[in-house]
This record gives C-alpha cells, structure tokens and sequence, in this order.
C-alpha cells in the first residue's frame, strides 16, 4: 500500500523546524513527507528550501484552513493511503507501520490513528484525541482519555486496539479512495470537528474507523488556535451543530433540538459571567450560522443519508458525557 505524509502549515516555521525531523526521520522507506502551505506570510517557505530539502512543497496561495486547505493539498497527491499529520505532531521510529498493517489487513476500515499524547507532559494523553474519540447523545466529543477538560494519565489502560467513532486528525491516516468518494472534509468548517464529521460519514457508509494504540505520537496542541479563544469557541459550537444536522439519525436529531439551544445559552451565559465577552458573542454567531445555513445543510444532509449502508450510532454513549463529568465521573474507565 502506497502511503504519504502530508502537513497542512500555515504560519509554522518554529513548529516545523522543532517537528518536523522527526517526521522526516521516521517516514518509512518508499513513504513521502509533503507540506502543503496553506498561505503562510511568515518565511516557512524559505526554512522548507533550505531545511528540508528532501520535502516536497505544495502551495495553496492563501489560507483555506484545515479542512478546504487539506481538500486541495490531497488533490495534488498520489497514494492510496493519506497520512495526514499536525505540524505540532512529533513521530518516534515506527510508528506508522502498524497503522498502515491495519488498513493492509482489513479492508473495510477507511481511517485508523495511533495512540495521542501530549508533547509536554510525555506520560499523559492528549487532549485532541488521546486513545480514539467518541460522542454522546447530545453531540458532545470525549475520548478514552479525556473526559472534557480531564485529560488522564497513560498507564496502560487503554492500550486494546478497537473501533471507535471517530479519530483524530492530529495523526489521522485514511483510504485515499474513500476520502474522495465522501468528498473529503467539509470545506464549510474551516477548522475543528471537521474529522469527526468525516469520521461519521464514513461509518454512514458502512466503514469501520480504529485506534492503533501500539502507534504513539506526540502532539504539542493549540498550534493554531488557543484553548477557549473566541475563535475556536465560535467553530467549535458551530461546526457541531451542522455534523449534527447532517449525520445523526432522526431521533438524535429530535432530541439534540430540544435539548441544545437551552445548553448552549447557558454555556453563552458562563462566558458573559466570566467577562468574556467575546466568547459569549461567538456563541450567538455560531447559532447564526447554522440557522442561515439550513437549506445548504439540508441538502448535504440528503446526500449523507443517501449513502447510508450501516447504523453509525454504535458508538454513541447513552446519556450525557457533561453530566457524568458534573458527577465527578471524569474518567472513560467502562463506560464505552
């Protein structure tokens, strides 16, 4: 199985110049390292040129963000399986064979990862993706690892490979043919939950999506957008809102309805408390968008649902991941 690396960069001369070599130094024989420059205005170029000299460069003219940005670097990619990595991501020494075994040896899985951990503390997960993802009734994304903001430590507890519903795409690697049959990542999202949502339509269409744990990377995080600034707020309130509308089954549907704008008005209310304001207003954008866009998503959801082959909702937790955490049940443990 053909295989290449892709980094999507924007902005990242110090992250490349700090990861990068290892990216470089793991990439196994026969594997290319592309980094697809997403309209940077710092001199990531130059460092590229002069650096690394053995990566090939693909330039995107400005910033389409990750999910666009990564739609139009792939195109200019040839390889059955795309291995898509954060330039804040560091790789050891073989961690990508075992990924690229799993999609060699089952056939009907379309995207696996390795194991996530954070860069600076080395013995705790990371907060991206840790042991592979999921969500629970209402939307909401945890991970075996992290719950909300409880990030455990690695010991082990997670370490059985397995299906889950979705991956990260801080060490995402997937099946070229399907990511162009389900049209990539949604160009709409711009950034965040845009490999969830792709995620849930590939098991829509009947594919499988694994966590390799024998795989581990290192990832640093917040390369591009910060915790809890307004921006990543804004994406991230909307762009669940719209997978939610798109992908989930009608009773999910119904239920996420009734239930979310009255959650996420008190989550807007937080930030007002908190004299943040400008997340309280990111908020309100976030609901102003969807609501705008209901026809265009509508249509998108029509031909999601026409692609329909399994029940994706296997891997949905039952209740609520927020008031399980309120609880003080902060750990995955069992509970998936």
């Amino acid at each position: 199985m053909t295989a290449e690396i892709v980094i999507l960069n924007w902005n990242g001369r110090d992250h490349l110049r700090t990861f990068l070599p290892s990216v470089v130094a793991a990439a196994p024989a026969g594997v290319g390292v592309t980094v697809a420059d997403n309209g940077s205005t710092d001199d990531s170029a130059e460092v590229l040129a002069r650096e690394f000299p053995t990566v090939r460069v693909v330039r995107l003219g400005r910033n389409y963000g990750f999910a666009e940005g990564y739609n139009r670097a792939l195109r200019e990619v040839d390889a059955e399986c795309f291995v898509l990595l954060n330039s804040d991501v560091e790789t050891p020494a073989g961690w990508l064979e075992p990924l690229l075994e799993v999609l060699e040896r089952e056939p009907d899985v379309a995207a696996v990862a390795p194991k996530l951990r954070s860069w600076r503390d080395r013995a705790s997960f990371e907060y991206a993706g840790a042991a592979g993802g999921y969500l629970d009734l209402l939307g909401y994304p945890f991970c075996r690892g992290r719950i909300l903001r409880c990030v455990e430590r690695d010991e082990g507890q997670y370490d059985d490979e397995r299906d889950v519903f979705w991956v990260s795409g801080a060490a995402f690697c997937c099946r070229a043919e399907v990511f162009r049959e389900l049209g990539g990542f949604d160009a709409s999202f711009f950034a965040h939950m845009e490999e969830i949502d792709l995620c849930w339509r590939m098991r829509i269409a009947g594919r499988r999506v694994r966590i390799v744990p024998r795989s581990t990377v290192y990832h640093l995080g917040g390369g591009t957008l910060k915790a809890q600034s307004p921006a990543k707020v804004y994406f991230n309130h909307r762009n669940n809102l719209a997978m939610l509308f798109k992908c989930a089954p009608a009773p999910q549907r119904l239920l996420t309805a009734v239930v979310r704008p009255p959650l996420d008005a008190l989550a807007a209310l937080s930030y007002l408390a908190q004299g943040r304001w400008r997340n309280f207003c990111a908020v309100g954008r976030a609901w102003w968008w969807f609501l705008r866009h209901h026809r265009e998503l509508a249509r998108a959801r029509r031909r999601i649902q026409a692609t329909r082959r399994a029940f994706a909702g296997t891997y949905v937790y039952r209740g609520s991941v927020v008031l399980r955490y309120l609880a003080g049940r902060r750990t995955f443990g069992r509970m998936m």
